[in-house]
């Protein structure tokens, strides 16, 4: 059954993610999601009423701090900024490669480990939901690249853009649905604070994988830089896991505190 609650949002939310990825590198853009487990906390805290306990409050303040070093120490431009650049990077036997081994990890989990173990261990929703995140951003980040170069300049369109256009939106539809098809089952079965803190820890990973073999956005960036940016992105992490159960415990405690009334 679909859970409109739940999912609805999630839709909202890749729709301000295809923005964002065409405006920035996603290897800062993925990490910043943790802000939304951020202001959901404290807006729960503000509007519900519902106190932050000590791991709740520890975790927000890792979220920010995480947050910050992400910014200052993000990549301050872009490698691949065109379709043809595009092109031959999709062409890369590196990406290629990687590409083949996330379809045939996705087609075992899929329709094999899904069916028989997907309802008992979370994880199998998770990296089926996380390995589609592979196909999701890239190609959010690659349509704005090819829809540039649609048209041509006499008004007619290019054939080369547009097929590689449709390319990325029919990869992404399929992505999307697909993942939120197995979102919408893991939250049936197993905790969505749970649930969604873990996806956005292997989500976050799979995506800054993805988009640096393709993209090549750690290119431009020192040593020093990517240390602290791993720093960074480990340190949200922990956050985001931390809010995350500091809301399961007040559920927890909420229902406990009603079976006793």
């Amino acid at each position: 059954m679909w859970n409109s609650k739940k999912t609805v949002p999630v839709i909202v939310g890749q729709i301000g993610n295809f923005l964002a990825y065409n405006m920035a590198p996603a290897v800062i853009v993925t990490p910043l999601g943790a802000l939304g487990v951020l202001f959901g906390a404290v807006l729960a805290s503000w509007i519900l009423e519902e106190r932050l306990n000590i791991l709740g409050q520890l975790g927000c303040i890792l979220c920010c701090c995480g947050s910050v070093v992400l910014i200052i120490h993000s990549p301050k431009s872009e490698t691949v900024t065109s379709r043809l650049e595009l092109e031959q990077q999709l062409l890369d036997p590196v990406c290629v490669i990687f590409a083949l081994l996330v379809v045939v990890t996705l087609i075992a989990l899929i329709v094999w480990i899904a069916p028989a173990h997907g309802s008992t261990n979370i994880m199998v929703y998770v990296s089926i939901c996380s390995l589609l995140g592979s196909f999701t951003v890239p190609s959010s980040k690659g349509l704005g690249l090819a829809a540039q170069d649609v048209f041509s300049e006499d008004g007619h369109f290019n054939k080369q853009a547009l097929t590689l256009f449709l390319f990325l939106l029919s990869t992404l539809a399929v992505s999307i649905l697909i993942q939120f098809y197995f979102i919408n089952q893991a939250l049936e079965v197993f905790s969505s604070n749970v649930f969604e803190a873990i996806y956005y820890v292997t989500f976050t990973s799979t995506v800054i994988l993805s988009s640096a073999l393709l993209f090549k956005e750690w290119t431009c960036l020192t040593i020093a830089d990517c240390f602290a940016m791993m720093c960074a992105l480990s340190t949200v992490c922990v956050g985001v896991v931390l809010l995350r159960l500091s809301q399961e415990t007040s559920l927890t405690w909420k229902q406990s505190q009603k079976k006793s009334d």
